[in-house]
């Protein structure tokens, strides 16, 4: 019974690091997904950052500090995304999806006739780097999720490959072996109970 059990428990565990690997695999694929969309997200907010701060430089100089002070007062608001949870071989992965950032010069609350157009064109470049960076944190935040969920796979693989298959496998061995060792005595029992018989058969 003890043995049956064994081989169960490493068939079983057997099944599991093959379903862990292809978990991994899977995982690892999507990984490599991720990166490429976030090396793009942060040369788009690269870019996005070089053109805003050029053009505020601009709008400074032109304009005053004051001015621009003003204007971003009142631009200020708040901004949201959608979070859906999307399902990867069991793992709960967060998808991220940005809404529109990029808003019209009334949307701002700027006065059209007080409002210089670097002034307006520094505060649609900023919404863009804002926009970047909502897209970069939202590959940033599936790449931990996915990167923390690979190593905890991996771990498991390596416990099952490494300690508890040798571990089962290590005690099938014993059994048979013991098994093997109670074969051979009952063997020899039987050979010496069988020619005792036939000593009792030659002398009666």
């Amino acid at each position: 019974m003890n043995l049956l059990q064994r081989k169960q428990q490493a068939k079983v565990a057997v099944q599991g690091v093959d379903l862990l690997k292809r978990k991994r695999d899977a995982l690892v694929a999507d990984f490599f997904n991720i990166v490429r969309q976030s090396l793009v997200a942060r040369e788009r907010l690269t870019k996005a950052c070089e053109e805003a701060y050029v053009m505020l430089a601009l709008a400074k100089a032109w304009e005053g500090r004051e001015a621009l002070e003003a204007a971003a007062m009142a631009d200020r608001r708040e901004v949201l995304v959608d979070i859906d949870i999307r399902n990867v071989w069991g793992t709960k992965i967060p998808e991220v999806s940005v809404k529109e950032v990029r808003r019209s010069l009334l949307e701002r609350g700027h006065n059209p006739t007080t409002t210089s157009v670097r002034t307006v064109e520094s505060a649609a470049n900023f919404e863009e780097v804002l926009r970047a960076i909502l897209e970069v944190a939202a590959t940033e935040i599936k790449l931990k999720k996915i990167g923390q969920e690979i190593k905890k796979t991996t771990r498991r693989v390596n416990a099952l490959e490494q300690v508890v298959i040798p571990r089962i496998m290590g005690e099938i061995r014993f059994i048979t072996a013991v098994l093997e060792q109670r074969a051979r005595e009952d063997v020899f029992r039987l050979k010496r109970i069988k020619a005792k018989l036939l000593a009792r058969k030659r002398t009666a």
